[in-house]
């Protein structure tokens, strides 16, 4: 039996859709001055960053995610269409203390948790997807989505709860989102594959990194890593961090699938904005820091 880690309460189960950006706005222009020597320079930029990042986080504003874009130095503030103007203004005013460091920008839809999988899984009225299995000596596994696995303790093949998978043995979730089942029914098939790929491995994600995910409602959607480090901000205190974001879409209900590249496992799905019809966002617990929180491997 895994000990379970539990961070704050359960919350409302909302799901994760993506995204048109509407309007792009810079939230401050750089300063003039005489140029300082590049260390100075480095260190200046890091900590407008951090002093950014720790402004927008302060306000608490649900429909919020940050990360620092790569390409232009920036951190990247999106919001989604839940926010209010005058809580875009708040955000424009406490990252604009910090010159130039942060862009702000409008989300079509709204972001939340996809809870509704890889293969669907089922528990009291809610389904999400199995990430992908593990083990842990002989004793064997899947993970999936932190926020499906909170005060779920038993999961079925299906929502008639006629077949049991097994129990929750481990939850982190908020500030991570991730969890983990143990099967404890025999006759319950648990391959070490995601769909028809044979898992070989995990894989760290990188910004441009090719990656597909797979989940019960949407099935396989392919698209690109375009930031790492995210946090998310999804409402009623939800907050979850270190994230890896994509372009690919999903829907309620792939909550908890695996994104992969390859035969290798990058992360779990945790939630995003818009769907699979006009687009989307999305956002993964890295499979990685799972793995090593519980001792455990991919098979």
């Amino acid at each position: 039996m895994i000990s379970a880690r539990r961070n704050g309460t359960r919350r409302p189960r909302l799901i994760a859709s993506v995204v048109s950006l509407l309007a792009a706005t810079a939230l401050a222009v750089s300063g003039t001055g005489a140029a300082a020597a590049p260390e100075a320079d480095a260190a200046s930029a890091s900590a407008s960053l951090s002093g950014a990042a720790s402004a927008v986080e302060s306000l608490g504003i649900a429909g919020t995610t940050w990360t620092v874009d790569e390409r232009t130095g920036k951190l990247r503030v999106l919001a989604d269409s839940a926010v209010a103007d005058a809580d875009l203004a708040r955000i424009r005013r406490a990252a604009g203390r910090f010159a130039g460091a942060a862009t702000l920008e409008r989300l079509e839809g709204r972001l939340r948790t996809l809870l509704s999988g890889g293969d669907g899984i089922h528990a009291a009225g809610w389904r999400c997807s199995a990430g992908v299995n593990v083990r842990s000596g002989s004793t064997y596994y899947f993970v999936t989505a932190g926020h499906c696995t909170d005060a779920m303790p038993t999961w079925y093949t299906s929502s008639a709860n006629t077949t049991t998978i097994g129990p929750t043995t481990g939850t982190s979730f908020p500030g991570d989102d991730f969890g983990v089942v143990r099967y404890s029914n025999p006759a319950v098939p648990h391959p070490g594959t995601i769909g028809t790929v044979d898992v070989t491995g995990t894989a760290t994600a990188y910004v441009g990194q090719s990656v597909c995910r797979r989940g019960a409602t949407t099935g396989v959607h392919c698209g690109r890593v375009t930031a790492l480090n995210a946090t998310v901000n999804y409402g009623d205190g939800t907050v979850v961090t270190g994230l890896i974001q994509t372009n690919i879409c999903a829907e309620p209900g792939d909550s908890g699938g695996p994104l992969y590249a390859g035969d290798k496992v990058v992360g779990i799905l945790s939630g995003g904005s818009g769907d699979c019809a006009t687009g989307g966002t999305t956002y993964y617990q890295p499979i990685q820091e799972v793995l090593n929180a519980y001792g455990m491997s991919v098979y």
